[in-house]
Parts: C-alpha cells; structure tokens; sequence
C-alpha cells in the first residue's frame, strides 16, 4: 500500500476546458453477451458525439458483442496475457495518451477496475469513473481496488437499493457514488413491435399453446441455472406441457445439459445460445425466471418487464425495485425452490393474472427504464466531471432526496 500512497502524491496535470466532444475509454475485461455489456453497447450506440467520443478497451479479447459493435466503433483488445500480467499498466497508459483521453469509465469490479484506473491516474487522464453492476461475489470490490478509491472521481451504481450498497457496504465516499439507472429501449423491447414475427413456438416445433419460461443471463455460476433447472423440473410435475427457454452462453453450459439430463428434462429444456432476437423471445413468454445469486438492477428484468412477462426472481441486489409483489411479479430467496415453483405453476395457470402483471410491468419499465434518461446520466456526469477538474474545484457533497443523490453546486 506504500506504493499507492506515493502514487497519491503526485500532482494530476492542470487541464483547461477543451473546445469539443471529450474523448472518453470505457475499460471492461471482455464483451461476451451479458447484461452490463449490452447495456454498454446500447449506451455507446445512443451516446450524442457532438459531446462524447467513446472507444471501448477489452483487457483480453473483444467477444461476441466487441466484436459486433467494431465497425462503428473503435475496440481496443489484447493488452492482457493472463491474470498476473503487470505490463498491462504500461500497455494501457501508453494507449490512453495516445488517443489523448478526457476520461475513463471502467465496467465491474476485477482487474478492469484496478488497471484501468490506476492507468488512467498515471497517464493524466482528467476523469475518472467506475461502473459496477452487481453486488457481492464475483464482483465485490476487493481490498487492492479499495486502495485506488482517492484517485477515483465517481462511482457508478445502477439503482438507489445499489448505491446505498456502495456507500453503506463497500465503503465508498458518498459525494463520489452516483446513481445512473439502467435503461433500456422500450420500443424495441415491446410484445406489440414483434406480434408479426415468426412464432418462437414453431421455431422450436412446439405446440402453439405450449406454456414458456425463460431465462436471459450469460451461462456463469453467479447466475444460478441449477436452481432454474430445478424448478423446471418441478414444474413440470405440475403443468407437463411447459417448456424452458435458457438464452445466453457461457463457461456452465455443459454443467447446465447434464443437470437437465439428471433430472430427465433434456427435451424440455432448450439452451438457445447467443441470440439477437431477445425480444423476439422475450415477447413468447409467458414468465420469466431469474435466480441469480447476486445482482444489481438486471437488465434482462427490464427487458422481460417493457414486454409485458410477469417475472419470479431471486430477492437479491436492488431487484425488488423493480420486481414488486403482486404487482409485476414475486420474488423468492436464492435457492427457494419450491416456492419459485408454486409461483411459476401460479401464474402459468391464472392467465387473467398474468396479463395484469404483465401490463403493470410493461408501465413500471417505461417509467423507469429509459435508455435516454441513463444515456443522458453518464453524459452530463462525465462532462460535470470533466469542467470541475478544469476548474480545480472539490466534488460537491451529495443531498439524499426521494431515494435518489442529487448534488449541490459547491460554494
């Protein structure tokens, strides 16, 4: 820690305010298909470039979606060979001041968050931001990225259950933690927008009244498959007709078919893979489950709610937000089998019900999940950022009000 506290001594550079878009790094290990990488491309594809010019660094290789959002725009990928490669710092500092960077924002926790901010810091770079988008293991905040907590102008929490977390559980200064809520378009993701499209039933050769549950969430340990599966098969015993929609990829997949082989579910549950046709999907449900063990505010809840699905999910991180019982959906306890089941077989059942769930969510997602409100969240906070360092003055300290922090000019 001697060694940060020396860093902390020098003297970041005087800037002036530039004329012009600033040139802002997003820093993320990698962009497979997941929630937090599709809310960074939806955000980098709704960004206003007359104010910002972002560029994406991926720590190891670019994925599905780096590789997607490359034509349109600039992805730097490769810097790290392995989890104790020290030269990434120096990769990193030379590739900030080469595209001369206004500001930086990592997204999660991990080695992203401590290599990028500590280049960041050493390279000169004006701002200096943190994302996160969960909370608790994987992605709980360890003790060396505690250390670079002084050098840090602002941490990013995608709800206001999230950013009292940040404040109250991972210790970080209130002034600097700003909440940004996920958004999502609610256009695309709309039952009404893909009534004319091919029915997911007949893709699947299913029957076209056969009742759907489904998952989206990238194929890791955090997101809990073996619980969806578990209740799958307990559905089944109840409502025999069903089938189970899992969307997304990732390292559990094998680990995923030999539990649904396990508990002789093969055939009815359909692991999809990467898909772009998430609405499309999301708009033949007839519920969503998620049981993660731990979350912030998913993306895929959102996505599931603007289509009109009634959601179960684990109570974890600030879900309940945005799953509230009897309203939009039920929540249940990580591991709750079998109540998830009796809720799932409920709503299966009670269709009248379903559909009340449905277009009270489809409301609460429009309300409160726009894609342009968070989009406008980081653009001003990056560039609010980026004048007070110009100007040399300190970071206003927070007022909490309506649940949310909002910021007074400092005297």
């Amino acid at each position: 820690m001697s060694l940060l506290r020396h860093l902390f001594r020098r003297k970041r550079p005087v800037i002036r305010r530039k004329r012009g878009p600033l040139k802002v790094q997003f820093v993320i290990t990698s962009m497979p298909v997941g929630g937090a990488e599709t809310l960074l491309v939806n955000l980098l594809d709704r960004l206003d470039q007359s104010r910002l010019q972002a560029e994406v660094i991926c720590l190891k290789e670019p994925g599905p979606l780096g590789q997607q959002i490359a034509a349109r725009i600039p992805v730097h990928s490769g810097l790290i060979d392995n989890k104790w490669d020290v030269r990434v710092l120096w990769r990193l500092i030379r590739l900030l001041r080469k595209q001369e960077t206004d500001a930086v924002v990592t997204v999660g926790a991990g080695d992203k968050m401590f290599w990028g901010r500590l280049a960041a810091y050493l390279a000169g770079v004006p701002v200096i931001c943190s994302a996160l988008h969960s909370t608790g293991w994987p992605d709980g905040v360890g003790r060396l990225n505690r250390g670079l907590t002084p050098l840090t102008d602002a941490f990013i929490a995608v709800a206001d259950s999230h950013g009292e977390f940040m404040r109250l559980r991972e210790r970080f200064p209130a002034e600097k933690v700003h909440v940004i809520r996920n958004g999502i378009d609610t256009t695309r993701f709309d039952c009404a927008s893909v009534f004319q499209e091919p029915s997911v039933r007949d893709e699947l050769g299913l029957p076209a009244d056969a009742p759907l549950v489904g998952i989206v969430a990238a194929l890791r340990p955090e997101k809990n498959h073996a619980m969806f599966v578990d209740v799958a098969s307990r559905v089944l015993l109840e409502e025999p007709d069903s089938h189970f929609l899992v969307i997304g990829d990732g390292p559990e997949r094998e680990t995923i078919v030999r539990r649904c082989e396990g508990c002789g579910i093969a055939d009815r549950v359909h692991l999809l893979g990467t898909r772009q046709d998430t609405a499309r999907l999301l708009s033949a449900l007839d519920v969503f489950l998620l049981t993660s063990h731990n979350e912030a505010s998913p993306v895929s809840i959102l996505e599931a709610l603007a289509c009109k699905v009634p959601v179960v999910s684990t109570n974890v991180g600030s879900i309940a937000e945005t799953v509230i019982p009897e309203q939009t959906g039920y929540l249940v306890a990580v591991d709750d089998v079998a109540t998830a089941t009796a809720l799932v077989t409920k709503l299966l059942r009670d269709e009248s019900h379903s559909q009340t769930l449905g277009d009270q969510g489809r409301r609460l997602a429009v309300a409160q999940g726009s894609l342009d409100s968070m989009v406008e969240g980081y653009q001003s906070l990056i560039e609010s950022l980026y004048d007070r360092s110009a100007s040399g003055k300190r970071a206003a300290r927070p007022q909490k009000v309506l649940g949310s922090f909002v910021h007074q000019t400092p005297r």
